[in-house]
């Protein structure tokens, strides 16, 4: 997955009732009631039907390193999908997302501005427009690129023109070089 998708998804994590279970028997166990048998399971995680069958009956407890992560990664994909649901919904509708982030930063603006790409560390709340196209973007399956792309134009509208209030003739904002990006619902 991509560093904007993964940001947008540990929010939504947050919003979880419940933690997701954490050793590879529950795991298992979870993910074959899931998808509806142990063959499923088992090409999914690219693994042999009999090792899944010996997760669900305890007979293996720990999992190689590879193994654990592509576990924990499906049970968190698939782990209360109507809590992830309205959490989404929430956001794209009234309550926006908060975007903390340090990255490299520009614009394109008209010459005689200091459109100088710089580090910023920015933590802006976003409207719930830009929440609602990020999550659509994601679950459409746009690559990284094209969420950078969704942040961007977000930055530039909310934090570098402030709603329409300063820098109009601001073009374009370069959103690059991502040293940390989190988001908050």
């Amino acid at each position: 997955m991509s560093l904007i998708g993964d940001g947008l998804e540990k929010a939504v994590q947050k919003a979880f009732t419940r933690p997701a279970p954490k050793n590879a028997g529950p795991q298992m166990r979870y993910l074959v009631k899931q998808l509806g048998g142990t063959k499923a399971v088992a090409q999914m995680l690219r693994i042999s039907q009999r090792t899944v069958e010996r997760y669900v009956k305890d007979q293996i407890r720990k999992p190689r390193p590879d193994l654990a992560a592509r576990l924990e990664r499906e049970v968190k994909k698939r782990w209360q999908p109507q809590i992830r649901a309205r959490a989404r919904a929430k956001a794209a509708s009234t309550g926006g997302i908060v975007i903390d982030t340090r990255a490299r930063m520009g614009y394109t603006a008209p010459i005689g501005s200091t459109d100088q790409d710089r580090i910023r560390h920015l933590t802006v709340a976003l409207p719930p427009v830009y929440a609602a196209r990020l999550f659509d973007a994601q679950e459409q399956g746009a690559g990284d690129a094209r969420l950078q792309e969704i942040a961007a134009e977000a930055l530039k509208e909310v934090y570098f023109q402030e709603g329409g209030r300063r820098a109009g003739s601001l073009e374009e904002v370069r959103f690059t070089d991502i040293e940390h990006l989190e988001f908050d619902l």
